[in-house]
């Protein structure tokens, strides 16, 4: 039943809001079953259609040397959702709800504004990499299957109808059968072991290359993803814990381990659309395959089979369907958190879908499929660029004593959450000043 949002004290999600029970007895499994679902519809923004560009881009040109940008992106991106875990579980609100009561407006609105940049330019790599596999799987042209992303609005609707354990239960069918497409994909490409390990060892070319540089900060905001930040701290309220501080550390404990477990699948996603294109591409000598449809046409002739192309696209696809979810309802959350004005979900997909087909149109026109991959990545830059303006005020909620008292993270968490926006606020910097020297 929805309940009804009041200037007082709206609800976060107020559809799902609490909709989840939580037996008050049984074993660590039971518990466990519970909470889990939150931490995977979170995961999905970690394999959307941006990943693939951005893990395409890196692992043609640059071999596995990006994969240890995946595992620390990953490892900032576990962090960072415990944290949003806890401050949502203590507080009983979501951040951006929170960014409303505890900053004044000339902050809040501009933090209002920045996160619907992320999300549109979240929605513009769903949008343009759901169009590629309609093309790839059916033949459908490119600028259609953008126009006809949009219509996923209805799809998101009736879901969300059905309640969030439907949601949930799709959402992880959807990712397992990810998984095992590209489990099947990492066996037809045969990949050198010894090197992929190495991969996950940064190397100092990363920081003084340029353009490695720049599809490292590309992974890094398709994986740790401003909306989600909001998303996640609105989901764990789905679940119907106890209110007491028992209660609540409980809640705090399995919900981490739900974000921690999906979040390490995603990464084994990543990982393998970037191990497969170095295997295939960088291996062959294939140095500059960035265009997903490029990298669907190669598949077969250099792996030798014609099925490693379909589980490609196939992937994609689901990637995409899959990622949709994560933008509607972040847009919510977003909007009615900063603004507390509500619009039908429907119709708020649809103006995100808008905002999104727009530039997405005008590049399929004037460069057709040539200018699809340079998009999906700088799409993934500008959500790097957005990060800082999400993790600061996450990190300031999460040590505030004043308001979690027992519950603010643990100095540890809260050392390893401001050396990771030190961290990333210190590569924005230094992208932002190449592209100015270069211009």
């Amino acid at each position: 039943m929805t309940v009804p949002l009041t200037p007082s004290r709206p609800e976060s999600l107020p559809e799902v809001h609490r909709t989840v029970r939580v037996p008050s007895a049984g074993g660590f499994l039971r518990k466990l079953l519970a909470f889990v679902g939150p931490g995977y519809l979170v995961a999905v923004g970690y394999m959307d259609p941006g990943n693939w560009a951005t893990a395409l881009a890196g692992g043609s040109a640059f071999g596995y040397t990006l994969l240890s940008i995946a595992l620390l992106s990953s490892l900032m991106a576990i962090l960072l959702q415990a944290l949003c875990a806890r401050v949502g579980i203590a507080t009983g609100r979501d951040l951006a709800q929170l960014c409303r009561e505890r900053f004044p407006k000339p902050v809040a609105y501009p933090l209002w504004l920045l996160a619907e940049l992320a999300i549109c330019a979240t929605d513009l790599a769903e949008l343009i990499g759901t169009a590629i596999a309609l093309q790839l799987l059916f033949g459908i042209p490119l600028i259609l299957g953008v126009v006809l992303t949009a219509f996923d609005a209805f799809l998101i609707l009736w879901l969300q109808n059905k309640g969030i354990r439907w949601l949930e239960a799709l959402i992880f069918g959807f990712i397992a059968l990810i998984f095992g497409c590209f489990a099947i994909q990492i066996a037809l490409a045969d990949p050198d072991w010894s090197n992929v390990l190495r991969g996950y060892i940064p190397a100092a070319s990363i920081v003084m290359n340029e353009t490695q540089l720049y599809i490292a900060m590309g992974i890094l905001g398709a994986t740790v993803m401003p909306h989600n930040l909001y998303l996640h701290t609105a989901l764990v309220q789905s679940r119907d814990y106890g209110r007491d501080l028992d209660g609540k550390r409980e809640a705090i404990r399995f919900s981490s381990i739900d974000s921690t477990l999906a979040l390490s699948l995603a990464l084994l996603v990543n990982s393998a659309i970037l191990i497969t294109a170095s295997a295939v591409f960088n291996t062959a000598g294939r140095t500059e395959v960035a265009e997903i449809q490029e990298a669907y046409q190669l598949l077969s002739p250099l792996v030798g089979t014609g099925a490693a192309a379909t589980l490609f696209a196939v992937a994609l696809l689901l990637c995409g369907i899959n990622a949709t979810v994560t933008a509607t309802l972040s847009g919510q959350i977003v909007m009615e958190g900063f603004l507390r004005f509500r619009l039908p979900p429907v119709l708020r997909r649809l103006i995100t879908r808008l905002v999104a087909i727009i530039p997405a149109i005008l590049v399929t026109w004037f460069y057709g499929t040539s200018g699809t991959a340079q998009l999906l990545i700088l799409s993934q830059v500008i959500l790097s660029l957005q990060l800082p303006f999400a993790v600061v005020p996450l990190m300031l909620f999460a040590g505030d004593k004043t308001r979690l008292g027992s519950l603010t993270a643990p100095r540890w968490q809260l050392a390893l959450g401001w050396a990771s926006a030190a961290l990333i606020i210190g590569l924005n910097v230094k992208v932002i000043i190449d592209l100015i020297l270069q211009g």
